[in-house]
């Protein structure tokens, strides 16, 4: 009777926000996903320990979803609950520190923004980022980078609400990050990181801007629902140019194809599953390891129930 008290009092304190059996299709980038058995949408981190509370009440896990960039959510779904950080978690403050600029960014805020509006204050140590889609706190869980940068390089601090219900602010030194990889504990919920960018040629900034979203127009997909880099670099090697080589350019499967465009992708031609991606994903993986003898890591995370 307990946990049903406190289901009560959580749907009076979210009203809408909390939703059963929500479609997580319409929250991903793929447009692939079958329903999460609970939805809650947060804005403070008060209302992130609430949940926190509640779903060890009830025995279920919790999972933590960003802008639905770089994920694929099984056709099965996701059981427990799914909590995704609401408008409140998408500001941005700009705090001039000496000769450089410390900029503290809601997790929710979409890292494209970032990058926009340090280009318009001419700060420099972001144009990697151009064009790279989802949130602040989602590009900081894979340590998103290109072209010779990631956001470990700039970061100062990140703030959290910790398994336990903890408002914790960590240092970038108490951090461990790796290629496309954030060693955070399970159930940590991230709500906003810090960030130091220097001033630079307002010229060079915005050139430099121009050439990353020059080269992501060449390479990657348009038109087409996906999600991103499919698998990580091996080192010293292009997943794109291992996956061509093996002759997946084009190859389908459903509704779910790699791109034509860039092999490291799969897009969604209309009403892919996951199980077509996933079944893209393993055959790929078998083909690189027979012929070259390199085994393909994926970067997208599967979430939710799978059958192998």
């Amino acid at each position: 009777m307990e946990s049903q008290a406190n289901e009560v009092e959580l749907r009076a304190l979210f009203g809408g926000r909390l939703r059963q059996n929500e479609p997580l299709a319409r929250h991903t980038s793929f447009r692939i996903g079958g329903p999460a058995d609970y939805w809650v949408e947060v804005e403070s981190p008060d209302e992130i320990r609430c949940v926190q509370e509640w779903v060890r009440d009830q025995g279920i896990p919790l999972y933590i979803l960003g802008g639905g960039t770089n994920v694929l959510v099984s056709d099965l779904g996701v059981r427990g609950c799914v909590l995704r950080l609401g408008r409140s978690f998408a500001f941005l403050e700009w705090k001039p520190n000496g000769g450089c600029t410390h900029v503290r960014a809601g997790a929710a805020l979409p890292l494209k923004k970032l990058v926009r509006e340090a280009v318009d204050r001419n700060l420099t140590g972001l144009e990697f980022a151009e064009g790279i889609p989802g949130t602040v706190g989602g590009g900081l869980l894979m340590n998103a980078g290109a072209f010779g940068g990631e956001l470990a390089d700039v970061l100062v601090a990140v703030e959290v609400v910790s398994p336990a219900g903890a408002f914790e602010r960590l240092p970038r030194e108490q951090l461990r990050f790796g290629y496309r990889y954030f060693d955070l504990p399970c159930g940590t919920v991230v709500t906003s990181a810090e960030f130091v960018l220097l001033p630079g040629s307002p010229a060079a900034i915005r050139a430099r801007c121009e050439e990353a979203k020059a080269k992501r127009e060449r390479h990657q997909p348009r038109g087409f629902p996906n999600a991103g880099s499919i698998f990580k670099n091996p080192p010293g090697q292009f997943a794109g140019r291992l996956l061509e080589a093996a002759g997946l350019k084009g190859y389908r499967v459903g509704g779910a194809m790699f791109s034509t465009q860039h092999a490291n992708f799969i897009v969604n031609l209309g009403g892919a599953r996951a199980a077509d991606v996933r079944a893209l994903m393993l055959e790929a993986q078998r083909r690189v390891r027979e012929q070259f003898g390199v085994e393909l890591e994926p970067e997208v995370r599967l979430v939710g129930e799978w059958r192998e």
